[in-house]
Order: structure tokens, then sequence, then C-alpha cells
């Protein structure tokens, strides 16, 4: 299996440089599988759990909150606009990131403070939902 270049970036640092054999990305219309000599595109990426293979097996899992994807033949950037190694977040830190929203949303006093916090829930829910689903495998 012939591997690419993969990169997970945030604004703040590069988290991941490797050469993966393949990378399950939550993009905003689906989770697509990447490999050497994938068709170019770019796309969004949703609030959920990127997966790094190495041979069959998923060697990396990281919670990404969201950004874009571009990818080519030969390398897959992700720009998360924030991402995290899954193994390092428990279910009591989602749970907290949803109290914290739930009290934004209350304390919103304006529409684009209310968007923002109803954005924020939004992504915490994912992500709790992203994690239960993947603490298990």
């Amino acid at each position: 299996m012939a591997k690419f270049s993969f990169r997970l970036v945030m604004p703040e640092r590069e988290l991941l440089a490797t050469e993966a054999d393949m990378v399950v990305v939550p993009g905003s219309e689906g989770d697509f599988g990447v490999m050497h000599g994938h068709a170019p595109l770019i796309s969004t990426v949703r609030p959920g759990v990127l997966e790094v293979f190495q041979g069959s097996k998923v060697e990396q899992r990281f919670l990404v909150v969201g950004g874009f994807a571009e990818v080519t033949p030969e390398r897959c950037t992700v720009l998360a606009d924030e991402a995290m190694p899954f193994e390092t977040v428990t279910a009591e830190q989602l749970a907290e990131r949803q109290r914290a929203a739930e009290r934004d949303l209350v304390d919103a006093a304006t529409d684009a403070e209310k968007a923002a916090a109803q954005k924020n829930l939004s992504v915490a829910k994912d992500l709790q939902r992203a994690q239960a689903y993947y603490a298990g495998r």
C-alpha cells in the first residue's frame, strides 16, 4: 500500500505530520477516506473524529471541531479550527463544554452572541456523540 503525506494543522501549531496509508476525515457531507492517488478535492470539516491508519489499523484519532481539508494525489492537509488527540479528551470535559455553551446561550444579549452560543452548543453536542461512539472502539 502506497503512503501519502498527511498534516493536521491548527492556527497556532502543527499537531501531526506523518506518512499514512489512509486518513478518514469527518467532512461536512459525510466521512471520507483519503489514500495515495485520491482525486483532488477541498472540503469543509465538521465536528467529529479524524482517524489516521497505518496498514489496516487505526494508529491515531483526533477530535476535530471544524476547518478545511485539502486533498491531492500525494497529500492531505487538514486545517482544523480546533483539534485534540482523542485519548486526551474525557466525556466529563465535553459535558462541561456543553454546560458552558448552555450558560453562554442563556447569558447572550445580542443576536450575534446567541448565534455564536448556539453554534458552540451544537459543536459540543456533536463532539460528545463522536466521543461516545468511538470510545468503545
